[in-house]
């Protein structure tokens, strides 16, 4: 995997990989890049409980994302709470377990954080 991250002025960065394929970024007007991190940190696990609930009815999937971070510098990430959210016809002990082996096998952005507290919670909302 390779990448490259340019300045385009500014507070702006072009994030570009291998594929040429590219992410903007203004850290003032737009997300920071601590900001992007516990982002992809939720995105990466939501991708696993996607492909874990592949056989189950659902319609609608996302997790809320709270942290905390140390007050001296470097300023990383102290605490991560995710609270994961399904609507559709899934067991909440399915959703509890495929959530947990993301975070303890599969989902490579939030491995990289083992001095940080992650919790995670699930709620399943039947329509």
């Amino acid at each position: 995997m390779q990448g490259r991250v340019e300045w385009t002025g500014g507070n702006g960065l072009l994030c570009t990989n291998s594929n040429q394929q590219s992410i903007k970024m203004d850290w003032e007007d737009g997300p920071s890049p601590m900001q992007v991190t516990l982002q992809m940190i939720g995105a990466c696990s939501l991708v696993d409980v996607i492909v874990g609930l592949k056989d189950r009815q659902f319609t609608k999937v996302w997790v809320e994302l709270d942290s905390t971070r140390v007050e001296t510098t470097p300023r990383v990430f102290e605490t991560v709470e995710m609270i994961y959210h399904v609507e559709g016809d899934v067991p909440e002990k399915l959703l509890e377990r495929i959530v947990a082996k993301s975070h303890e096998k599969y989902c490579s952005v939030s491995n990289m954080f083992t001095e940080v507290k992650m919790t995670s919670s699930v709620v399943v909302h039947h329509v």
